[in-house]
């Protein structure tokens, strides 16, 4: 396992960790730079961020610092209530695609989507197979067009608690199975991005993440799991304030093979957010030496 107490070369910031500051939303231009001013050598930044920024704008701005993406957040959400919904889902989709490539991301990370309209409380049919489904035949026609430009789509399996609003698939076995449908000869080009807070509780967690080996771990997102947690989508855990086991985890990973960043992602609603964005990036760099 790699040794990450000396320095923070592998320590990525997903920009949802610090979009907003002291309260307030704060804009992606000014993230980066003080990224880039604590050494921090890689991020995944927000399609609704980048869109307020620029797109070639923020490409500029990564390169004049020398920073990478980990990932892209994000594409997905196919499901859809209708053959229309359907077919914008894929064009959003291949917008994003176009968007990671011009930022030379890592991987776009896929947030499949569940059952259409549940986000905003009224759901247009309730047949979760129906949406499992539309999820599979999404991949499938985003990865088409994703083979041509080389850009990999990383699944990301969220915990079951987002089954019906945000991700029906809701395991890291699910994913594979998925990726092996769709991608049986193993290409890179689609394999998931394993978040800890998402699947920490797996029982099958250690042989699945084997199973899925370097040609299928994409990206590797790190916070924890607070005790209580006072709201289930904006009250994660900074690394070592929760009951996740972020060593073992990561030992398992980089057994079977992933050499990349730890993306640092905490949506904090009520903690993180409401500090200053340097008091959040030298935390994570602290926490990124001592217990990941």
């Amino acid at each position: 396992m790699r040794d990450f107490t000396q320095d923070h070369r592998w320590l990525s910031i997903n920009t949802a960790t610090v979009r907003k500051q002291q309260g307030a939303e704060v804009p992606l231009a000014r993230i980066i730079d003080q990224c880039a001013a604590r050494g921090i050598r890689a991020i995944s930044p927000w399609r609704d961020q980048v869109a307020a920024a620029g797109l070639d704008a923020t490409a500029r701005q990564l390169r004049a610092h020398g920073m990478e993406l980990s990932g892209y957040c994000r594409g997905g959400f196919f499901p859809a209530a209708d053959a229309a919904g359907l077919r914008a889902a894929l064009d959003d989709n291949r917008r994003a695609i176009d968007e990671a490539k011009t930022l030379d991301a890592a991987c776009l990370v896929l947030v499949v989507g569940a059952l259409p309209g549940a986000l905003e409380g009224t759901p247009h049919y309730t047949d979760i197979a129906r949406a499992r489904g539309e999820v599979v035949d999404g991949i499938a026609a985003s990865l088409e067009y994703a083979r041509q430009v080389g850009m990999p789509l990383a699944i990301e399996p969220l915990h079951p608690m987002q089954a019906a609003d945000r991700a029906c698939i809701n395991t890291l076995e699910h994913a594979l199975d998925i990726c092996d449908a769709l991608d049986p000869s193993r290409s890179g080009s689609l394999g998931v991005a394993l978040d800890v807070y998402h699947v920490w509780w797996d029982p099958k967690l250690e042989q699945q993440i084997a199973r899925a080996g370097k040609e299928r771990l994409l990206a590797f997102h790190v916070c924890d799991w607070r005790l209580p947690t006072r709201d289930l989508l904006s009250d994660r855990g900074m690394m070592g304030d929760g009951v996740i086991e972020l060593k073992k985890i990561r030992q398992w990973v980089e057994a079977a093979g992933f050499g990349g960043y730890a993306e640092v992602e905490i949506f904090s609603a009520l903690d993180w957010w409401q500090r200053t964005g340097e008091d959040t990036l030298d935390t994570c760099i602290a926490r990124h030496r001592s217990v990941v």
